[in-house]
């Protein structure tokens, strides 16, 4: 789900970009919870089962509240669409070959083939009237930052998030139960920061608040990687709510910046590549993690961790190059866009 300036007045738009962070961040909150509580009650094949219920009802609440937007008088580019799925399928089944030990010859012929999609795509977008992938948006310097920033940070996040129940069982024995509800804070912490940081990133810059928010991220990180031999229920909870709390911090002010930097009539392509920089940081996080767990099956889940927070340094790194001059050009030109948008409304 993400916010655009179509469907959500564009003065607005920090607030809606948090606000829509703190749905989802509510969600996973109840998440983790609604699990535990299945499990101590039933057997897993119920944490599948419960989701037709919530499928259905999200499907009849979206045809009667979404808005109906008329059909593109374009057809659909189903080669432009099989070049990105080979491109991203198989660049990400390459990290996963690498993991499971294949053969070298396996993993470096699915990497040449999806550079070579790859290539082929961005030739194709660069031409094409209504892109299935933008790429002309990264010439916008500090929509490409974001972008960036997006993938580093949903690495880590991704990283962690897989991780973390295997390391607190495995080093601390916590059952399937309890790791659900101390992962919770996580989320909470998310629900609460995400709207203040809508509201901050109109008065302060989305790169120095994305900075903020990554170096807290990766403190909490870092900390969950070095909890002490017998943790408390405190010791696990804080540093939960901290790397949430960074990450909220973060997460609506990119996703803002990213969205208002592209022209009003490309806000659709803008939204589709949050989702896809999200996508993609996730999934190269969930790649690495199987990664790391089948080459140290004794300390993966720490590294893991420890990759995360180096994902997360990163990503702060590059949210501060947007309060560089290239940045503050991009940032007020971005500002002025707004303006030119809001007096449309």
């Amino acid at each position: 789900m993400e916010v655009s300036p179509s469907s959500y007045p564009h003065r607005m738009l920090g607030r809606g970009i948090g606000f829509n962070a703190l749905v989802v961040a509510v969600s996973a909150a109840v998440g983790p919870t609604l699990a535990a509580g299945i499990l101590a009650t039933a057997t897993w094949p119920y944490l599948f089962a419960i989701n037709i219920p919530f499928g259905i009802a999200a499907m009849v609440i979206g045809t009667r509240a979404l808005p109906h937007t008329p059909p593109g008088s374009h057809a659909f580019d189903w080669q432009s669409a099989l070049m990105n799925a080979i491109m991203f399928g198989l660049g990400i089944a390459a990290i996963d070959s690498v993991g499971h030990g294949e053969a070298p010859i396996f993993y470096l012929s699915e990497a040449l083939i999806a550079a070579i999609a790859g290539v082929l795509l961005v030739r194709r977008q660069r031409t094409a009237t209504s892109p299935i992938l933008p790429v002309d948006l990264l010439r916008i310097p500090i929509f490409t930052l974001s972008i960036c920033t997006s993938i580093a940070s949903f690495c880590a996040q991704m990283l962690a998030s897989v991780a973390l129940p295997f390391y607190l069982n495995d080093h601390f024995g916590y059952s399937a139960v309890e790791i659900g509800l101390l992962i919770t804070p996580w989320p909470i912490a998310i629900a609460f920061v995400a709207p203040v940081a809508g509201r901050l990133v109109e008065r302060y810059p989305a790169g120095l608040l994305g900075g903020i928010g990554l170096l807290l991220f990766a403190g909490g990180l870092a900390v969950l990687a070095f909890l002490p031999a017998h943790p408390t229920t405190l010791d696990v909870v804080w540093r939960m709510a901290l790397s949430g709390a960074g990450f909220g911090l973060f997460q609506s002010p990119n996703n803002r910046t990213m969205i208002a930097a592209a022209p009003r009539e490309r806000s659709g392509g803008a939204s589709g590549m949050l989702g896809t920089a999200r996508l993609l940081g996730q999934t190269i996080g969930a790649a690495l993690v199987a990664l790391l767990l089948a080459r140290y099956p004794a300390g993966g889940t720490q590294i893991a961790l420890l990759v995360g927070v180096g994902f997360a340094m990163f990503g702060a790194a590059l949210s501060t190059l947007r309060l560089s001059p290239v940045g503050a050009r991009g940032a007020e030109a971005v500002r002025v866009r707004e303006g030119q948008r809001a007096a449309g409304e």
